[in-house]
């Protein structure tokens, strides 16, 4: 890459990114550790965009996450705040007080028994306390895998995963993990429940000074920062978290790309009305807050609705997932970000994140929505043309911002990406002189036909942008077995009986839209919102937010719905 690789530094606020979170690191680390003979080729995307080289005050080697993550007291399990990987300074400097001390010992949580084979796998813990980690090759990752090193990995069950902490297989750095110690993960006494709260935690001194410690940390060993992007829980307090956040990083580095993922998990429950009224009050607020200072928005989740309506979560023909465990629906999350953030992360001609934003945001519209087809349902005996001929005129993804039913609605503007399919069915392989079933077959290269087809799906002057990559999704353990039996361990879609073995990389079709689906989305946001009688909900106004403050909210949300009227779309 010209120049050396653009920087991104990821912001992770709240419990359900971390799950988002800690599925996309796993992904990212098994990329890094690609078997010997592995036949993608290497170098399509760049692991320098998101991790960062290091040293260990024994002089290891390290590659960690550019990673700053935040969550509640309670919420690590036995992942230790300061990490794994060597000691802070100013960590040991804290503990040099030579006077009396008073040790006050917290529960110590058992390690998932999943977790147990990291040690072996990538390191040891010496008997002088120091931890010697494996060489790291040409300072990437983990040494290649090997069969004849590298034990069986254990698949966690879904009952031993409490917190994401519990799966996560990726070492961080002593400045990635930030605890929020006022409030708590788990109980019903002093949660982190409403959008005031969260906005309150970056205006005390502790932690804004904390965030921004580590901010320029990571950011002055920066040579070519392009940006932030933040994960962020939507649907708490942690949405005033990110918003302050996003107004900070907009306020210190300007000029740089700040996209968000505003994330939900999946379908609530009608039994919990003030759950769900806080949802739709920290969504709004989230909502109108993170457009304000952030290059670009885009919800997260497999919920069909924003708002107070429950709709059924989405449904994926090759997946059987369960919508309310956060181990689920994070690893699917997860996976569509991991395709539809490739343009700003590829080794070759990559796309700024400043610059996917102005293609997808101009005339106001900020709000994008993200679809995802996992996995792309290829046949090995068919290619690309056939498929995507196979889907017809409909939307070819499934929809993953909680804007319901895409059909019936346009598209100002998109970027897509297609990965995992091999280079040999791009293109058709009908024997010369046969009829042409459709122009997608008379194209020369995979790219063209995925332009082409994109061209004939939308209306004319959308503005698209489409990426083809031979690189797969890796969806190896920790990620839970989610697959039909009738995908093939490159997941393509079997034509003949199942083979038994396991699903290790799929191919992904992800997609940013700008659509006028928002229109529809983010006024019944705003009509949900006009109709609370916030008598009944003095807690939240209690928080920190006015009542001038949620008409301001209102306001907003309404002319933010207004920026995705199509020409025959008129909110009523």
């Amino acid at each position: 890459m010209a120049g050396g690789p653009r920087e991104v530094l990821t912001l992770q606020l709240g419990h359900f990114a971390g799950f988002v979170g800690a599925h996309w690191w796993n992904q990212q680390d098994a990329a890094l550790c690609r078997p010997t003979d592995a036949k993608e080729p290497p170098g399509e995307l760049c692991p320098d965009v998101l991790y960062r080289t290091g040293r260990t005050l024994h002089g290891q080697e390290t590659y960690t996450p550019r990673l700053i993550l935040m969550d509640l007291k309670g919420s690590l399990s036995s992942l230790k705040q300061e990490g794994g990987l060597y000691k802070d300074k100013q960590l040991d400097a804290a503990i040099a007080w030579q006077g009396k001390l008073t040790t006050h010992k917290e529960e110590i949580y058992p390690k998932n028994p999943y977790l147990q084979d990291l040690l072996s796998a990538e390191g040891v813990l010496n008997s002088d306390g120091i931890w010697r980690v494996k060489s790291i090759p040409n300072g990437k990752g983990p040494p290649p895998f090997t069969t004849a090193t590298t034990p069986k990995p254990v698949i966690p069950t879904e009952g031993s995963i409490r917190v994401w902490s519990d799966f996560l297989r990726v070492h961080l750095h002593p400045r990635s993990i930030c605890m929020i110690q006022k409030y708590n993960h788990d109980g019903e006494a002093g949660r982190l429940e409403a959008f005031g709260q969260g906005e309150s935690i970056l205006k005390e001194p502790k932690y804004l000074e904390e965030l921004e410690d580590r901010l320029h940390f990571y950011v002055e060993e920066c040579d070519y920062l392009q940006g932030f992007q933040i994960l962020c829980d939507l649907h708490n307090g942690f949405s005033g978290v990110g918003a302050k956040a996003a107004e900070l990083l907009q306020d210190e580095y300007s000029g740089r790309g700040i996209i968000t993922w505003g994330l939900l998990p999946g379908p609530y429950c009608l039994g919990e009305p003030q759950k769900n009224i806080y949802r739709l009050l920290n969504t709004a607020f989230g909502l109108v807050h993170l457009s304000a200072h952030s290059s670009l928005v885009c919800p997260l989740s497999l919920g069909g609705s924003l708002g107070l309506q429950p709709e059924p979560p989405v449904n994926f023909p090759h997946l059987q997932y369960d919508a309310a465990l956060p181990f689920h629906c994070g690893a699917i999350l997860a996976t569509a970000l991991d395709t539809i953030t490739v343009p700003y992360r590829l080794c070759s001609s990559p796309v700024s994140m400043v610059h996917l934003a102005d293609m997808l945001n101009f005339s106001g519209k900020k709000v994008v929505t993200a679809g995802a087809t996992i996995p792309f349902p290829l046949v090995p005996s068919q290619s690309l043309p056939d498929t995507l001929m196979q889907l017809g005129e409909a939307t070819p993804w499934t929809p993953l911002s909680a804007c319901g039913d895409p059909s019936g609605t346009c598209c100002f503007a998109q970027s897509v990406v297609l990965r995992g399919l091999d280079r040999a069915c791009h293109t058709s392989q009908l024997t010369p002189g046969t009829p042409l079933p459709s122009p997608l077959h008379a194209c020369t290269t995979g790219e063209e036909v995925l332009a082409q087809y994109l061209q004939q799906q939308q209306q004319p002057r959308v503005r698209s942008s489409s990426h083809l990559l031979l690189t797969p999704c890796k969806v190896v353990p920790p990620y839970p077995y989610l697959f039909s039996s009738s995908l093939s361990q490159q997941g393509l879609v079997l034509d003949g009986p199942p083979t038994g073995a396991a699903v290790e990389s799929i191919p992904v079709l992800g997609a940013l839209c700008s659509s006028s689906s928002l229109n529809r989305t983010l006024g019944d946001l705003a009509k949900d919102l006009a109709r609370l009688d916030l008598r009944r909900w003095a807690s939240f106004m209690d928080a920190g937010v006015e009542q001038d403050d949620l008409e301001e909210t209102l306001q907003e949300l309404r002319s933010l719905a207004q920026c995705y009227q199509s020409g025959d779309s008129l909110m009523d």
